[in-house]
């Protein structure tokens, strides 16, 4: 089978299936496991070169809708008669669905059904462990500085809050993602700050700029060294790499619940 995957959260599903081997191209941005480098590069994930993707006679295409923008080229293969696969998660269980819809496709239902499986124990430790925690601090994640962005109730963060033994500090607005600002942030005064910006590699974050925001300096998890700066790639993209960000944070968080949980051999790359 010859499949095509246009958005880094999709090459990481078909990888935690063993589908590695039958991937013949990629986008720009998928960058796990290290081997799709090697493949064919299609183009950045909001302009597939659909000219590309015809040439290598996929048998299966994986496309999304995770990220505003993509629409243009599902509007494309759509036009072109190319068959797809469209995933488009809000939530850890989307995901779970998400592996098991490959699965099928891909002719291997019952490695689909373990990964799932393994996926869904992760959670129900975390639920055991964060129901430890008498004091779940809030969280403000921030996927972008500047305008602001960061997720609201309706995305996997808030899941991976509360698993994690934290509270997005946005949960209660109905939105996946919510564009505000350094003042409602402040205003908000967060226990921890995540900051994860899209698209970008930890070491190019600088958490010192948080001191140059107005009134920032007096914020609590400012004053108390609260800042983290995490790898987006384990929070931002809706795939079971989620997992090991969520894991990563409950010990960062709560060490004392947390660092007994580790990811199942079926969720393990070997």
């Amino acid at each position: 089978m010859r499949i095509v995957s246009l958005c880094p959260s999709n090459t990481e599903l078909a990888a935690y299936l063993g589908l590695m081997d039958s991937i013949v191209g990629v986008d720009d941005f998928s960058d796990w496991p290290a081997e799709v480098k090697a493949l064919e590069q299609l183009g950045p994930d909001l302009s597939i070169d659909i000219d590309k993707v015809e040439a290598l006679k996929p048998d299966l295409i994986l496309s999304s809708l995770s990220v505003p923008g993509m629409e243009k080229n599902i509007e494309e293969l759509d036009r072109r008669g190319l068959h797809h696969i469209c995933f488009n998660p809000q939530s850890l269980e989307d995901i779970v669905q998400d592996l098991q819809t490959l699965g099928q496709a891909a002719g291997i239902p019952e490695r689909a059904e373990r990964v799932a499986l393994a996926f869904r124990a992760v959670i129900e430790d975390c639920k055991i462990a964060a129901a430890e925690v008498k004091a779940p601090p809030s969280l403000y994640w921030e996927w972008w500085p500047k305008p602001v962005f960061t997720p609201g109730g309706v995305n996997w963060l808030t899941e991976i809050s509360r698993l994690a033994g934290g509270v997005n500090l946005y949960e209660s607005v109905e939105l996946a993602s919510i564009q505000t600002d350094w003042a409602d942030v402040l205003n908000k005064n967060p226990d921890v700050i995540c900051m994860a910006w899209v698209g970008v590699q930890p070491r190019k974050v600088n958490p010192a700029i948080l001191n140059k925001r107005p009134g920032w300096p007096d914020m609590d998890a400012v004053k108390t060294g609260k800042v983290h700066v995490l790898e987006e790639a384990l929070y931002c993209r809706p795939s079971p790499r989620l997992l090991e960000g969520l894991i990563k944070l409950g010990k960062i968080l709560h060490p004392e619940q947390y660092n007994k949980i580790i990811l199942p051999d079926d969720l393990q790359m070997h």
